[in-house]
């Protein structure tokens, strides 16, 4: 779904995404090579864009720089960072390179290991995006636990739950039901985790996240709890208009079923009259993911 007049954003990355230093051969000759070189990084393009800044400002001649351009806005509070992230002495470390520039971090989108500073991310002001219970996958998950989501909202901090996976992005509503499992929230604040948090964390919660009059008419009409798995979205509604009534959709499988056997019949009969055919050619569905090209 896309918003006009909205706010600028990045995303960032952290760790194994960025260092590549267990890549393969091709990747050790890259720089950077380790998590302390990610950081030197950061801060150096900060600094230039901190100098190229300040002499735009300034009326001086300068050559315009895109990249430049763009980080200038983070420190100018004019762009948002949604920065990929797992292990905690990296959180910590690119919370306090902002700092070092004077801007916050907006969100830490995975932040397994947020339970460790969670502290530390209320007090910068950072959002978490996390995973409900994913773990050990990768080295760098290896300390996630399923109570991370929760310790961060006992925190104060504003956390959201996300998938990777195209399949469980259509289920986010029980994966923000296990947080009532691990951690204790309520449903409401479980469900906040799916609705209203991710609306703030992208500065859209006046236009979207709650239904209140004069916001996007975007509604799930739900069976039943729309935290349960046995819950069925009856009707999906965006901008007021309705793209989805599970009455209609009954209707029209039966309609496609009916026209399906209709087919069929055809091409057998056509067959028995020696007609020409072909082998049915198999369609595979495309699943995207995050690395999807």
């Amino acid at each position: 779904m896309l918003y006009n007049n909205t706010p600028k954003f990045i995303k960032f990355a952290l760790g194994e995404n960025v260092k590549q230093s267990n890549w393969g051969d091709l990747n050790t000759i890259r720089f950077p090579q380790t998590r302390m070189g990610v950081e030197q990084v950061y801060i150096d393009y900060f600094q230039r864009a901190k100098e190229y800044d300040a002499k735009k400002k300034s009326g001086q001649p300068y050559r315009k720089d895109i990249e430049l351009e763009t980080l200038a806005e983070i420190i100018n509070k004019e762009r948002f960072i949604s920065c990929h992230s797992y292990v905690q002495s990296e959180i910590n470390m690119l919370m306090k390179v902002a700092e070092q520039f004077n801007f916050n971090i907006n969100t830490f989108t995975h932040i397994l290991e947020g339970y460790k500073l969670a502290d530390k991310m209320k007090e910068h002001g950072v959002g978490g995006s996390t995973f409900a219970d994913w773990w050990a996958y990768k080295y760098e998950v290896n300390d996630a636990i399923p109570y991370n989501a929760a310790i961060m909202h006992n925190q104060g901090v504003t956390v959201a739950i996300n998938s990777d996976d195209a399949e469980m992005s259509r289920r986010l509503n029980q994966e923000a039901a296990k947080l009532i499992k691990y951690g204790g929230l309520s449903e409401q604040e479980a469900w906040a985790t799916v609705t209203i948090n991710p609306a703030k964390l992208l500065h859209l919660n006046d236009r979207t996240g709650s239904i209140k009059e004069g916001k996007d008419a975007d509604v799930v009409v739900w069976s039943g709890n729309p935290l349960s798995v046995y819950s069925k979205a009856e009707k999906t509604i965006i901008d007021g208009a309705v793209y989805f009534d599970i009455e209609k959709d009954l209707e029209k499988r039966k309609a496609i079923k009916a026209e399906r056997a209709k087919l069929i019949n055809m091409m057998l009969q056509e067959k028995i009259k020696g007609g020409k055919t072909q082998a049915p050619k198999k369609k595979t569905q495309k699943l995207f993911h995050c690395d999807t090209e």
